[in-house]
C-alpha cells in the first residue's frame, strides 16, 4: 500500500525557493511566469492496513512543519 504526501507552504508563507525559481525561469526567457510555490512529495510504501489516521499522524509530528506548512494525503 503506498501513500503520497505532498507538502506545501502556507499561504502568506515566504517561498525563497519559489522565488528563485521563478526569477531563474525569467532570465532564461520564460515570460509570463508571476509565482512560483515548490513543496515536497513523500511517497511512503506501508503495510497493508494502515490507515489515513497514522498517516496523518506522521505528517503531524515529523513530516510537515505545521506551523507553516499544509499537507495533503492521497491512499491507495
Amino acid at each position: 500500500m503506498r501513500a503520497t504526501v505532498t507538502v506545501m507552504l502556507k499561504q502568506g508563507v515566504l517561498d525563497p525557493q519559489g522565488e528563485a525559481v521563478r526569477h531563474a525561469l525569467g532570465a532564461l526567457g520564460f515570460d509570463g511566469v508571476e509565482g512560483v510555490r515548490q513543496g515536497k512529495v513523500i511517497e511512503l510504501d506501508l503495510a497493508d492496513g494502515t490507515s489515513e489516521e497514522t498517516v496523518r499522524a506522521m505528517c503531524e509530528k515529523l513530516l510537515a512543519n505545521t506551523v507553516i506548512e499544509s499537507y495533503s494525503i492521497s491512499m491507495g
